[in-house]
């Protein structure tokens, strides 16, 4: 057909994780691809019995459109119960609700960047986060990382060097994709030198509540007074992610913004979704299902850990995370993670390349693994393929 597409979207591509996700759907193979949560986890017994009572109660308003910023009473309890494990104070006037965070993502890029805008992140970052940034044409600049998250002193050298950058954009607790935590004093940091350098940080928080081990960390935004950190959250990986919703969170200023884009882009989340969530955090205790999903997924994530440590050869180095769903799998140099994938195939066992991790391309010799959606016989077995493939690769 003859044509023509805009510059914008002739330079996007297929999501590498969306197209892997299909092999999730057959029953032969063992994925670690995907980030899925365990379906086994989501309530549905309760939801049952709170999507009727919401149609029966209060049915001709959740099917009716609503504001676009959403659903007060749900805006109010993310503030108040969500936002406070987070360590913000913050009103239903810092709150905006999405369709997952991943559309808070893809409306960052459109209100900061401009082609050619430069976007400070992560090295690895999240995919589906540089997948959404890449329709804006940005140039990246990327941050290393060690096992405190992103090298700071490295962070202020890209903002000293590159004063006309954009934005940054972080994933501070169990990244994806290394499943890195950023200490609290980098945490702290990263608020002064947004701050400082007058540049707003988008800090992406998939993961924040599904700490295995101690306490939640305080959010990034729990340390900035001056309103130049922008929360990304989500239900996504905590509850349901079918339902889509998420929230922004901060300051009123700049919420606007995201407002007005998304009046234009689809004027609300789904009013039923909104008012189902809502009504479950408050006739059921949302922190007693997290909970529950943290020591499945700390138990999958001891079986991986073990089975690689049993199953790969001994020169693989791997992150071992603190929560999350996801560990991050470093092989020889010389070796591509795509081409092990491709061979990993005939042993029914899938999992993620690592090279689209990374903004400016290379590295390819990585690949993410995945442990929350596989029950611990099936994550055995699937270190067991893959170890076969790795020994005969390395």
């Amino acid at each position: 057909m003859n044509i023509r597409y805009s510059e914008r979207t002739s330079k996007i591509k297929a999501s590498e994780i969306r197209e892997l996700l299909k092999l999730t759907e057959m029953p032969d193979i063992i994925s670690f691809a995907g980030g899925l949560p365990a379906p086994e986890l989501f309530p549905i017994d309760k939801m049952e019995k709170i999507s009727s009572k919401v149609l029966r109660e209060d049915g001709k308003s959740a099917l009716q459109y609503s504001t676009t910023e959403g659903y007060v009473p749900l805006r109010d309890i993310i503030a108040k119960q969500r936002m406070s494990v987070a360590g913000v104070k913050a009103s239903i006037d810092n709150i905006m609700i999405t369709s997952g965070s991943q559309q808070g993502l893809e409306f960052s890029a459109k209100i900061f960047v401009d082609k050619g805008d430069i976007i400070i992140c992560e090295s690895p970052s999240y995919l589906g986060a540089l997948n959404a940034f890449k329709a804006y044409q940005p140039t990246f600049i990327e941050i290393p990382m060690d096992d405190d998250g992103m090298k700071v002193d490295e962070l202020e050298a890209a903002l000293i060097k590159y004063p006309d950058a954009k934005m940054i954009y972080t994933i501070p607790d169990f990244q994806n994709p290394s499943g890195k935590t950023m200490s609290i004093e980098r945490r702290k940091k990263v608020a002064k030198l947004a701050k400082q350098y007058s540049i707003p940080v988008i800090e992406d928080g998939p993961y924040s509540e599904l700490a295995f081990e101690g306490n939640v960390n305080p959010s990034i935004k729990s340390f900035d007074e001056d309103g130049y950190v922008i929360y990304l959250g989500t239900f996504s990986k905590t509850f349901c992610p079918g339902l889509r919703i998420g929230w922004v969170c901060a300051d009123p200023e700049i919420l606007q913004k995201y407002i007005i884009v998304k009046q234009g882009a689809d004027l609300q989340c789904s009013t039923i979704s909104q008012r189902e969530i809502a009504l479950f955090m408050k006739e059921y205790d949302l922190n007693e299902h997290i909970n529950n999903i943290k020591e499945i997924y700390k138990r999958r994530r001891d079986v991986m850990l073990d089975s690689i440590e049993k199953y790969f050869p001994s020169e693989v180095r791997y992150t071992r995370p603190k929560g999350g769903l996801f560990t991050w799998v470093q092989i020889n140099e010389n070796l591509d993670a795509a081409k092990i994938l491709e061979e990993a195939l005939k042993y029914k066992v899938a999992f993620v390349p690592g090279g689209s991790f990374f903004p400016n391309g290379g590295n390819l010799n990585h690949f993410r693994l995945n442990y929350s959606n596989m029950n611990e016989e099936l994550i055995v077995e699937g270190m067991k393929r893959l170890g076969n493939v790795l020994q005969k690769s390395c």
